[in-house]
């Protein structure tokens, strides 16, 4: 598998993102600051290597840019998403029906924030040098 830049700095950004929102969740939901701390911390690990993956399989994707796109990535990533977040949290906590409150919560928050971390990152050219030039081209065409 080929190492992206752009794809390594959205793994970072959005897990930022992600485990803050975690953690808070877990902490509300169990109660326990600890359980909240744990979920954020395993989290970190987890959540990026299952993103950087997920990244590199929708790059190589042939569903063109749109809101379309946008969104059946955001409804794939958090399929991924919950299921880790469910089985941490059974894991930590030693209850099932605690993993399924936690990700159950995240499905909702979750999906908000990324369709949101998604729509900033298209607006981003970092790391995509060869979408720019063919901006430049078509807007010069355009003239």
């Amino acid at each position: 598998m080929k190492f992206s830049k752009r794809h390594f700095a959205k793994t970072i950004t959005w897990r930022i993102v992600g485990t803050l929102d975690t953690l808070l969740l877990s902490w509300f939901i169990s109660n326990d600051m600890s359980v909240g701390l744990k979920m954020g911390l395993f989290e970190l690990v987890t959540k990026m290597l299952l993103y950087y993956v997920h990244e590199r399989v929708w790059f190589k994707s042939t569903i063109k840019e749109s809101n379309k796109r946008h969104i059946l990535k955001t409804f794939s990533w958090r399929g991924v998403g919950t299921l880790d977040t469910i089985v941490l949290g059974w894991i930590i906590t030693g209850n099932p029906l605690t993993g399924l409150k936690i990700g159950g919560a995240e499905v909702i928050t979750k999906m908000l924030l990324y369709f949101g971390h998604e729509k900033l990152w298209y607006r981003i050219n970092y790391g995509l040098d060869r979408r720019k030039e063919r901006r430049q081209l078509k807007n010069a065409s355009e003239l």
